[in-house]
């Protein structure tokens, strides 16, 4: 029988990923966690049904969600105060500020892209499937074991009404046959 999926979410960045798994390790195989993320309390269950809908709907797929709105986010940003670019420093007459040669970053080469869980993910939904078709093919076997039980029933009371209604006949017939016995006898004296 397939397990029940759960919905769990994680922190990431300004979003909370959600994951519809049947397990914390799934979950955390999904997220691509290399760390218990349960452990450090840095997820958790979601049993929210406004939150747990979306994920439901595509199970194993890292749904990500904003957490709070840009204004949410641009007010917490610290509070750092800024130069405007025509402002001067004390001592600077006249002349304008020059700006700092900024060395130029260097070249990272681009990282190489995570790996694909597309046959982990059609691995899982095969067992689900597997799981699927097998409980289906439980429940057929079980709703015809149910109709044998009842047909058995059904003969047995068919046959007890029959040999009740026979065994009455057969009585009338012994009656019957003891009677003329007797006359026999009596007639034979």
């Amino acid at each position: 029988m397939a397990r029940a999926l759960k919905v769990f979410r994680t922190p990431i960045g300004f979003h909370d990923a959600y994951v519809a798994a049947t397990s914390r390790k799934a979950a955390l195989a999904a997220w691509g966690a290399d760390v218990d993320l349960f452990a450090r309390g840095a997820a958790e269950q979601v049993t929210d049904p406004d939150l747990i809908r979306e994920p439901l709907a595509q199970p194993g797929v890292v749904i990500r969600k904003l957490r709070g709105s840009v204004d949410d986010h641009l007010a917490a940003l610290p509070d750092t105060p800024r130069r405007p670019a025509a402002a001067k420093k004390v001592g600077e007459e006249g002349a304008p500020a020059k700006a700092k040669a900024q060395p130029k970053p260097k070249h990272k080469p681009k990282p190489k892209p995570r790996p694909s869980r597309a046959d982990l993910d059609a691995a899982e939904q095969a067992i689900a499937d597997a799981d699927a078709r097998f409980e289906a093919a439980r429940r057929d076997i079980a709703a015809r074991e149910a109709a044998l039980v009842r047909e058995r029933r059904a003969l047995d009371a068919d046959r007890e009404r029959e040999r009740a209604a026979l065994e009455s006949g057969r009585h009338d017939q012994e009656v019957a046959y003891r009677e003329a016995l007797a006359r026999w006898r009596a007639d034979q004296d």
